[in-house]
């Protein structure tokens, strides 16, 4: 057996211990008695602002930019027979001009952009933060797309090459945010509260699209620091002060942590072990069916998020004539939706799991497969209910948001495929899923160029149905449930950690997480 130093951290692996957790069976390590609120707590809400702030940041575009175009200036092709009426007809609104003479293509580009930047620091973002710690990375991630976001309205005026130039940059370092997070929680999550606490943060990133769509509303329509452009100044600076926060509260691991109790942090150690620095089995990870199933779940469920979150405020404007106000109010109601199912369904994970009523695997199978096909089932029949903008908006609310159960499935699967390498899973698959990003965007300014009809846009939601489906019969043909031997150190260790406490993780120990003993 090896033995290493007191400085050096060491890989824990689940597979040393005879209690098969992945079955829901064994010995669960419970929290600190009496304990309410903890340090792991603290981090999960602190990064759960963290991500309202990047999805704020981040889909202001999509409700600035139906009040930067200039409308008035396209022509388009709205036959009689599918033009909507809409709630506000009849009503005397004032609308206002935007200044941009954009088309449907040239707004698809913009809106696809950012994603093109976004997809390129994902691998290393996650793989970053493994070595150098997910605080500066996600911190740092943030701050720079909220100091280039009050560049925006400088950068549009200044010419379309610009103004995408600048998206793609904000997408970089956006990107490494997702990757990040998911490495700390390799640190931070106790094997029985990975669902709990990486969907909560999580979470975050679609209330904060409910916060900031009809709040970018209500600026883009009012005349406060020239309308639109306020829209990127006021969550500009809100990214910045969240950032000054973080890097003074949060830190890496619970062993770097100044303020945490030693109950909690013995807790976390013996749950999850403490990681050692070893080389990345890239090999392994890239030829793992595993890793392939769960990319692939996570690309069907951001191409029909992102094709909704970019483009939703768009189709509510031109098919259903909603005014700007009511069009930021009405395009958050799904993610709201989706932010209560992410936190219905990873409690509910966790629950299933730690009662041994369903496997890992067929619990994330079955929570996966309900997040992608019901999306499916009601993005197929909208165009079966017409204009009937209310049953409209009540079957894209469900569509959109019902996929948040997702985080109780493939969201989290990383943690349970490769703890240790959580992060660059994240940043494979999340690379993955970025291609939606842009393509999604372009798909709809192709179908929709000056053909903003019912007709076309529904051929936008049954190609997403379509993704939905192949994605939910890979993940179930092909994910796992347990971790895998690539992310697994060689036979029994023992080790003594930088507090002179030993940990010994043996072969067929008994133990549920191996002994500790202070010496």
């Amino acid at each position: 057996m090896s033995v290493v130093s007191d400085e050096t951290p060491i890989i824990y692996s689940q597979s040393h211990v005879k209690n098969d957790y992945s079955k829901g069976t064994g010995a669960v390590l419970k929290p600190p008695s009496g304990e309410c609120f903890g340090t792991r707590h603290f981090l999960a809400f602190m990064a759960f602002l963290g991500f309202v702030n990047v999805y704020c940041l981040r889909v202001n575009l999509s409700v600035g930019l139906v009040a930067m175009v200039n409308d008035t200036d396209t022509s388009k092709n709205t036959s009689d027979e599918e033009a909507c009426a809409g709630p506000d007809s009849g009503q005397n609104t004032t609308v206002k001009v935007g200044e941009f003479n954009w088309d449907q293509n040239t707004q698809g580009i913009i809106l696809g952009s950012f994603f093109y930047g976004y997809i390129c620091t994902q691998i290393i973002g996650g793989k970053m933060a493994e070595i150098i710690g997910g605080k500066r990375m996600f911190g740092f991630g943030v701050l720079c797309t909220a100091v280039l976001t009050m560049l925006t309205p400088l950068a549009a005026r200044a010419g379309l090459g610009y103004f995408i130039a600048l998206r793609i940059v904000e997408g970089i370092g956006e990107g490494v945010t997702f990757p990040a997070m998911h490495a700390m929680w390799g640190q931070w999550a106790p094997i029985w509260e990975r669902s709990k606490l990486a969907g909560f943060s999580y979470a975050g990133a679609q209330l904060g699209t409910v916060i900031a769509m009809p709040i970018c509303g209500i600026l883009a329509d009012s005349d406060f620091l020239g309308g639109w452009p306020s829209v990127f100044y006021v969550f500009g600076v809100l990214g910045c002060v969240w950032f000054v926060a973080w890097m003074l509260l949060v830190h890496d691991t619970p062993a770097k942590h100044p303020r945490i109790s030693k109950v909690e942090r013995d807790y976390i150690e013996k749950s999850i072990g403490v990681r050692e620095k070893m080389p990345t089995p890239w090999l392994a990870i890239l030829t793992s069916p595993a890793v392939w199933a769960t990319s692939a779940a996570h690309f069907a469920n951001n191409w029909g998020f992102y094709t909704m979150l970019t483009c939703l405020p768009t189709y509510m404007k031109d098919v259903l004539k909603f005014d700007i106000k009511s069009d930021g109010f009405v395009s958050a109601l799904p993610y709201l939706v989706c932010w209560m199912s992410m936190n219905i369904s990873c409690n509910l994970a966790d629950f299933i799991r730690s009662r041994g009523f369903l496997s890992t695997l067929n619990t994330r199978r079955v929570i996966n497969s309900f997040g992608l096909l019901a999306p499916a089932i009601l993005m197929s029949c909208i165009g079966l209910v017409g204009c009937n903008y209310v049953v409209v908006v009540v079957m894209l609310t469900f569509a959109v948001g019902l996929g948040g159960f997702c985080m109780g499935g493939y969201n989290v699967n990383h943690l349970d495929l490769a703890p240790n390498f959580s992060g660059t899973l994240m940043g494979i698959t999340n690379m993955i899923a970025t291609i939606p990003g842009f393509l999604g965007p372009y798909v709809v300014g192709v179908l929709t160029n000056n053909q903003e009809t019912r007709g076309q846009w529904q051929k936008v939601f049954y190609i997403s149905a379509g993704v939905y489906v192949a994605g939910t019969v890979i993940f179930v043909l092909f994910a796992r449930g347990t971790e895998q031997s690539w992310n697994k150190p060689n036979g029994g260790l023992s080790f003594r950690n930088n507090r002179n406490v030993s940990y010994s993780v043996l072969e067929g120990d008994n133990t549920a997480n191996g002994a500790i003993v202070n010496r």
